[in-house]
């Protein structure tokens, strides 16, 4: 971390702050996007795996010009 303080002029402190921060904003925005889908579980939002896969194959298919 020293070549970075010296690079960027900041100390080795603020980095770490930085470091940490982003750590935890990005863990927060995880755990967020896994009560949302706990939540569409619950409310009955969600979609089978088969009916998925289908969507999925078909948008494949879609764009390879494929007419299946």
């Amino acid at each position: 971390m020293g070549r970075l303080a010296d690079g960027t002029r900041r100390s080795r402190s603020f980095l770490a702050a930085e470091a940490v921060e982003t750590y935890v904003d990005r863990e927060l925005a995880i755990i967020e996007g896994i009560e949302r889908g706990l939540a569409d579980v619950e409310a009955g939002r969600t979609v089978s795996h088969e009916d998925a896969m289908a969507s999925v194959r078909q948008a494949i298919d879609a764009a390879a010009g494929s007419t299946t």
